[in-house]
């Protein structure tokens, strides 16, 4: 089969590896029917120290199953399935509690263990507990919007959904979201699922922002920084936000949030961070505020998500803004790392 696999700053690589086996009872292999590139996967893209043995990536995919191992209950052959970005058990007390990227069994893909998810055909662990089963549909019947709509269930937007959840997004509150990628659009879509009164867009990538005013923000700033800071103290009358989403993972984005967030608010990440160390002192101490948020645990959510990427309620595949073969994954790198892409969606 072929396979991304990463060798160092800049370096990815599609080569042709050993198709993948089960290894254990509960393992299913999955043929890949769309994957994409994530901003996450950027961060390797730029400081990954050179190896010789590539590193396998991605970690969103949909795709049809192959075949299963014994320990499998839920899945047959045959079965069209949306593949959470962390595998997990469903079961421990961690995915009971809605926890699931913290299962005491699961993990993450990219380990030559467990393999990437840009390939042609991939291993999946703990298959009944990380694999979900799209109800009554043929991928070769659906057409190319509603599969990059449900590839956004493996990870992008229900990690914008997260940041919203987290941050107690509800109606009658103002959201501001840091960060105009794909996972701060998903976030405007889905505070303005959850009922925000306000949804404020610190971007600055016109393509970007307009297709956020399109998922609901109602204002748009493109300031950074203190500017920014001053700009959303203005639009909301002095007040701030009562969530603030930060969306990218970098040290400034969280100093803006932490300026921007108003007494008694929540800061919300799910941009990776990029740092170890974070101020959390006297700002948040004096405004009585909440810092949340993490790797989402798309599984607990996935479900209740389906129906409306079902029925065309929502339709966030359209941060999809390139499509390319699994051979271009090199260049799909490329493109979203100049900001020439969005978000790219990878064919087999």
């Amino acid at each position: 089969m072929k396979a991304a696999f990463m060798y160092g700053p800049g370096d990815v690589r599609v080569e042709t590896a050993p198709d993948p086996v089960l290894r254990q009872p509960t393992d299913a292999i999955v043929r890949t029917v769309r994957a994409c590139v994530c901003g996450s996967d950027l961060h390797p893209y730029h400081s990954l120290p050179p190896r010789t043995e590539g590193r396998p990536m991605g970690h969103e995919m949909i795709g049809v199953v192959e075949e299963v191992g014994p320990g499998v209950r839920t899945l047959a052959p045959g079965d069209f399935v949306i593949a959470t970005f962390a595998y997990q058990d469903n079961t421990c007390v961690f995915c009971r509690e809605g926890f699931h990227t913290s299962c005491v069994r699961g993990g993450f893909y990219g380990s030559p263990d467990v393999g990437g998810l840009q390939a042609e055909l991939c291993r999946v662990p703990l298959a009944d507990g990380s694999l979900v089963k799209v109800p009554d549909a043929d991928p070769a019947a659906l057409d190319d919007r509603m599969l990059a709509s449900l590839l956004t269930l493996s990870d992008v937007y229900l990690t914008g959904y997260h940041a919203a959840h987290m941050g107690r997004v509800e109606p009658g509150k103002t959201v501001t979201v840091v960060g105009d990628g794909a996972v701060g659009l998903s976030a405007v879509l889905a505070s303005k699922r959850l009922g925000a009164e306000r949804v404020i867009l610190m971007g600055r990538h016109r393509d970007r922002t307009d297709l956020g005013v399109e998922f609901g923000a109602t204002d748009v700033v493109a300031e950074r920084g203190e500017e920014g800071v001053e700009r959303v103290m203005e639009l909301t009358g002095g007040e701030g936000s009562h969530v603030v989403i930060e969306a990218v993972g970098l040290m400034p984005a969280l100093e803006q949030s932490i300026g921007i967030v108003r007494p008694g608010g929540v800061v919300s990440r799910v941009g990776v961070p990029q740092y170890d160390d974070a101020p959390v002192g006297r700002p948040l101490f004096y405004k009585n505020a909440t810092i949340t948020g993490g790797p989402a645990p798309v599984r607990a959510y996935i479900e209740d998500a389906l129906p409306e990427v079902l029925d065309g309620t929502i339709e966030p595949g359209r941060v999809f803004d390139r499509t390319l073969g699994l051979d271009e994954i090199p260049r799909a790198y490329a493109e979203m790392d100049a900001r020439t892409a969005l978000k790219v969606l990878i064919t087999p």
